[in-house]
C-alpha cells in the first residue's frame, strides 16, 4: 500500500509496506497457536528492545494509558511523585497522578529549555519520593532529556526512575540494563511508550517495561486503584498470550512483530545515529528559510523538533498549503499555537521522505511571499547528514 501524504507530524509517522502487509493479515482469534506464537516473539523482541531484567507489557491502548500504568503500579496513594517537565507532556503526568491521590511535585522548565539538574538533586533531598517521571523528549517541545545526568541524580536518593518514551523509544537509547554512572544499582526502572511514534505502526498500543525493582514496587502495594491497568492482571498473559485477560488487537500485534523485527535488524547503535543525523539535517535545512527551532541544538530531541515561523508566516495558511502539496505536519501546542510548528523525522522515516518535506516547506513559505531558497536548504540538509555521519 502506498502512503498517499507525506505524514510529518510528532506521530502517527509514515507506516512502510511490510507493516501494512502485516497489518492486512488475516484476523485470527486471540487463542489461535499461530498469533500467539507472533503474540511470543513480539513480546520477546520488546524485552530485546528495552534490555529488561523484568517483563514487559504490550496492551492495547495510547501512550496515555501507557503513562497511567507506569504510574499506578508504582506508586500508591498518599505517596510522593516528583515530575520533570520539559513540556506539555511532561505536565500531564500531575493531573494523572492526582487522580490516584498521589502527592505531586512538579519542576517545569520554560518552553525550548531543560530543567536545570541541580534543581532536581536539591528537590529530591528535601523530600522523600517514591519515583520521579523523566519524559526523554516531549513532543510539544522538541527537548531531549539528559538521562546520563538525571538517572543518577534520582537512582542514589532512592526513588524509580520512570521515562515516558512515548517519542524517543527505538530512536533514543533507553537501555534498561545500563549501569548509569557507572553504578549498579543506577538504572531505569520503567520506560513507557506507544506505537505509533518511532516503533512505526500506526496508534493503538501501549508499551510499558518494568525492571525488576520496579516489579518489586507494585508486589509491595499489594492492591492498587486499577483493573485494566494493573500489571497482576496481565503477568500471565505476557508469559503465556494463549491465556486470556482481555482480547488483544490481533492485527496490530502482527504489525508490531514486523516492526520490531526492522528495529532490531537495523540495530539500535544505527538507529540512534540516524535519528541524530535527520534531527540536526532538518533543523539546519528549515534554518536556511529564516526558521528557528524552539530547541537549541544542545538540547533538540532526535525524533522531532518545534520551528518557530519568520515574520509574516500565517500558520493555518502555511499547514493548509503543506496539506494541498501532501505534506501533513503539525501545528504548535499552548501558547506557541499559531506561532510554530512540529515536524516529526523518526521511526521508518528515510531522508529522501525528509527532503520532499522541506522543499514543500518551502514552496509554502514562498506561496505566502517569502523570498526562501529550496535548493540551498535541501543542499544543506544532505550536507548536514553526511557531516554528522562523518
Amino acid at each position: 500500500m502506498k502512503n498517499q501524504e507525506l505524514l510529518l507530524v510528532p506521530g502517527p509517522t509514515p507506516v512502510v509496506d511490510e507493516i501494512y502487509d502485516a497489518l492486512a493479515s488475516e484476523t485470527r482469534g486471540h487463542t489461535d497457536p499461530r498469533f500467539v506464537e507472533v503474540f511470543k516473539r513480539a513480546i520477546g523482541n520488546t524485552k530485546k528492545l528495552f534490555r529488561t531484567d523484568g517483563e514487559v507489557y504490550i496492551v492495547a491502548g495510547s501512550g496515555t494509558l501507557a503513562m497511567e500504568m507506569a504510574i499506578v503500579n508504582t506508586v500508591a496513594r498518599g505517596e510522593r511523585l516528583l515530575v520533570i517537565s520539559h513540556g506539555y507532556f511532561g505536565d500531564r503526568f500531575t493531573p494523572l497522578a492526582k487522580a490516584f491521590g498521589i502527592e505531586v511535585d512538579v519542576l517545569q522548565s520554560e518552553w525550548g529549555k531543560r530543567v536545570d539538574p541541580a534543581l532536581v538533586e536539591q528537590k529530591v533531598k528535601e523530600k522523600a519520593y517514591k519515583a520521579v517521571t523523566i519524559t526523554h523528549a516531549d513532543t510539544s517541545t522538541g527537548v531531549a532529556s539528559d538521562l546520563d545526568t538525571l538517572i543518577p541524580i534520582i537512582k542514589a536518593s532512592g526513588a524509580l526512575a520512570v521515562v515516558d518514551g512515548v517519542v524517543a523509544t527505538a530512536a533514543m537509547d533507553e537501555d534498561m540494563s545500563k549501569a548509569y554512572g557507572g553504578h549498579e544499582a543506577y538504572r531505569i526502572d520503567v520506560v513507557l511508550t506507544g506505537s505509533q511514534k518511532a516503533i512505526g505502526i500506526p496508534p493503538g498500543l501501549a508499551l510499558v517495561a518494568f525492571s525488576k525493582t520496579a516489579l518489586a514496587a507494585r508486589a509491595a502495594m499489594e492492591t492498587i486503584p486499577a483493573y485494566y491497568t494493573d500489571i497482576d492482571n496481565w503477568r500471565p498473559i505476557m508469559g503465556n498470550p494463549a491465556m486470556y485477560f482481555a482480547t488483544p488487537p490481533v492485527n496490530l500485534i502482527y504489525a508490531l512483530d514486523v516492526a520490531l523485527q526492522i528495529v532490531l535488524e537495523e540495530g539500535m547503535k544505527a538507529r540512534e545515529a540516524r535519528h541524530v543525523a535527520f534531527g540536526k539535517a532538518v533543523r539546519a535545512a528549515l534554518g536556511v528559510y529564516g526558521m528557528t527551532a524552539l530547541a537549541n541544538e544542545d538540547v533538540a530531541a532526535p525524533t522531532l523538533s518545534c520551528l518557530l515561523y519568520p515574520e509574516g508566516v500565517e500558520d493555518a495558511t502555511f499547514r493548509a498549503s503543506l496539506a494541498s502539496r501532501g505534506v501533513i505536519v503539525a501545528g504548535a501546542l499552548a501558547h506557541l499555537a499559531g506561532k510554530a510548528f512540529r515536524i516529526g523525522h523518526m521511526g521508518n522515516t528515510t531522508a529522501a521522505m525528509l527532503e520532499e518535506g522541506i522543499v514543500a516547506i518551502g514552496e509554502a513559505l514562498q506561496e505566502q511571499g517569502l523570498d526562501v531558497n529550496t535548493e540551498q536548504a535541501v543542499r544543506v540538509f544532505s550536507e548536514t547528514i553526511e557531516a554528522v555521519q562523518a
